[in-house]
């Protein structure tokens, strides 16, 4: 395959270089200005920033979602031997796997399988908020 050529050299020689109009291409004198320029009508008027603000809206941006660290049936079997009541808050208790023991669980959330299989048991899950 024969080497293609830059496009940077094909502009080389013209006036404007592909921007279009000569001036256009002069240093930042076509960008209009930086920043806040230009929200005036005419001298140095600066418009109301309260009417028309700059920027994204705060309704927009989005809560954080509080994320939840997840635990699962088996493993509470195995880390809490013993316990009666355990607190797990910012977790989400899983249902996988079986308890034995009648448990009270603390926890953030907790699905409908692992509800049901502590309830099984004799036990009890409470949902902190």
């Amino acid at each position: 395959m024969i080497k293609k050529r830059k496009k940077v050299s094909r502009a080389r020689g013209t006036h404007t270089h592909g921007r279009g109009f000569k001036k256009k291409a002069r240093g930042s004198g076509h960008r209009g200005g930086v920043g806040k320029a230009g929200t005036g009508k005419r001298a140095d008027h600066k418009k109301n920033l309260t009417i028309y603000p700059f920027g994204k809206s705060k309704t927009l941006r989005k809560k954080q979602v509080l994320k939840l660290k997840t635990i699962n049936l088996r493993d509470i079997q195995d880390k809490f031997k013993g316990k009666k009541e355990i607190k797990l808050t910012g977790h989400k208790i899983l249902g996988l796997g079986e308890i034995k023991e009648k448990l009270t669980i603390h926890a953030s959330a907790a699905s409908s399988s692992a509800i049901d299989k502590v309830k099984k048991a004799g036990g009890d899950v409470v949902i902190i908020k």
